[in-house]
């Protein structure tokens, strides 16, 4: 019966943290949009990929000689 006097304080202190942090979550905008994210993985990237200049064969950064024409 004397465990009574530490667990409904300890609860109630328990209560008012997650009651804290659910009003944090809500005011900060966490619930605003719970399909958009789902769908932006499945959207493919319309923007061209950004392109690496061509490496030698030699794996450095070096572009081949010109053949003459």
């Amino acid at each position: 019966m004397e465990i009574l006097y530490l667990l409904i304080p300890v609860s109630l202190v328990l209560v008012g943290i997650i009651v804290w942090v659910f009003l944090w979550a809500v005011r900060s905008g966490q619930f605003d949009d719970l399909e958009g994210p789902a769908y932006q993985i499945l959207m493919d990237d319309d923007r061209p990929a950004i392109e690496k200049p061509d490496k030698a064969e030699n794996g450095t950064d070096e572009k081949p000689p010109a053949t003459p024409q």
